[in-house]
């Protein structure tokens, strides 16, 4: 009988005892909303907010109530209008062009390189074609580009750039931050993301202005001057009365469970760095599998690996994915006919109206993603690596048997 991977792909790390025990502390005072507070005590929410900013060097932080929250805020503070095309690339998930339209706003996709980055050229192409001025770039699935380049293209076009780092909070490109490139960075602490509290989102910028709209538009109402990771009073006064609240206020209790998780990013990037290589060197050579490189100047945060089944016909996809699922280890496949899960892909909105794009079509017919949770322990990964490698050579056999019994052509 055939080995079956016995692990969770969906089990995190508990919560560390630091965050059950602040959390537990909000819920015997009772004061979860961020601007309930009593004397001079300093919400954990305004706290958060502080510490996290500091962490990515950043001068101002919003703590938010999702990712995709995080997104629509940093759009709006942005000061993007129902029909205003916005650019994002198309190899994604649905919480980035839901963003968008969540605006009245429009997508415009551009394609992806066979690195799972954003293709510069086509990028330039849609800016022009479209009079876009908002880039809102996903380093999707952690995977991040060369953002010298990037910059230097998008302050040639004019674009401003919003970076979505729901996969990459920890990583760095050249020694800068991730959300760091750009005028906002966003970040999502939902459960299978770098720090957990369920659900949740921060928003960092240097830019003042755009600080204090993401603070009065996060529903802050006169209350800005609590927030400490914040621009002086007087940018608020230019503001208040023209921005709108939009509710998306982090609570007091998500912040208390993710303060401890800051001072543990580091860490969790190096074991997430190590299962990352692990899958790596279990893969390699295995025949038919093709993997994605990652540059010397990207310290990438490896919380899930992916890799290119180049040329399988759908079927023969979907018969390896199917036989891994037998044997315990969960694939998604980006190139399915129907979202599955999570897992969906530009084709699959059609709210967005969008144009067929051939390379990135190509790309994600064979593109198979994994979640790397940190309770996989290194065995694990080399277990589930040599599932996939034997998978692999199934679906590979039963492809060369079909041809072999396949009437030759007239």
């Amino acid at each position: 009988m055939s080995e079956k991977f016995k692990g969770s792909f969906t089990q995190q790390e508990p919560i560390p005892e630091a965050g059950i025990e602040a959390a537990m502390a909000v819920l015997r005072h009772g004061r979860l909303h961020r601007y309930n507070t009593v004397a001079v005590e300093v919400a954990e929410t305004a706290l958060l907010e502080e510490e996290f900013a500091a962490y990515v060097g950043a001068k101002y932080c919003v703590a938010l109530a999702s990712g995709g929250a995080a997104m629509a805020c940093a759009l709006r503070a942005c000061q993007v209008k129902p029909g205003d095309p916005v650019l994002s690339n198309a190899f994604t998930l649905a919480p980035v062009p839901g963003a968008i339209a969540s605006l009245g706003a429009r997508p415009v996709f551009v394609e992806v390189t066979k690195d799972l980055t954003i293709d510069l050229d086509h990028l330039e192409e849609q800016a022009k074609a479209s009079g876009a001025k908002v880039l809102l770039l996903s380093h999707m699935r952690g995977h991040v580009g060369d953002m010298e380049a990037l910059m230097a293209l998008c302050d040639r076009l004019g674009l401003r750039v919003i970076e979505d780092c729901a996969h990459t909070m920890g990583a760095k490109w050249k020694g800068v931050a991730s959300g760091r490139h750009g005028a906002i960075g966003c970040y999502s602490t939902q459960t299978y993301k770098h720090m957990n509290s369920g659900e949740g989102g921060l928003l960092v910028t240097d830019d003042p202005e755009l600080a204090a709209r993401a603070v009065l538009l996060s529903g802050s109402y006169m209350l800005f001057a609590r927030h400490r990771a914040a621009p002086p009073a007087e940018v608020f006064e230019a503001l208040k009365l023209d921005v709108p609240n939009v509710s998306s206020r982090m609570d007091n209790l998500r912040a208390a469970i993710l303060r401890p998780q800051i001072g543990m990013l580091d860490d969790r990037r190096a074991r997430w760095r190590a299962l990352y290589q692990g899958m790596e060197r279990g893969l390699e050579g295995v025949a038919g599998v093709q993997l994605i490189p990652r540059p010397q100047h990207e310290d990438y945060v490896g919380s899930s690996f992916q890799f290119l089944l180049p040329g399988w016909e759908p079927a023969r996809v979907a018969a390896f994915v199917a036989g891994a699922a037998a044997r315990g280890v969960e694939l998604k496949w980006f190139g399915a006919a129907d979202p599955q899960g999570f897992t969906s892909r530009y084709a699959h909105w059609r709210y967005a109206a969008p144009e067929v794009l051939p390379q990135t079509d190509r790309v994600l017919a064979g593109l198979i993603d994994m979640r790397l949770p940190l309770t996989f322990a290194a065995e694990d990964v080399v277990q589930i690596a040599r599932i996939i490698g034997q998978e692999v050579g199934v679906a590979a056999s039963a492809r060369d048997l079909a041809s072999v019994a396949a009437p030759a052509a007239d």
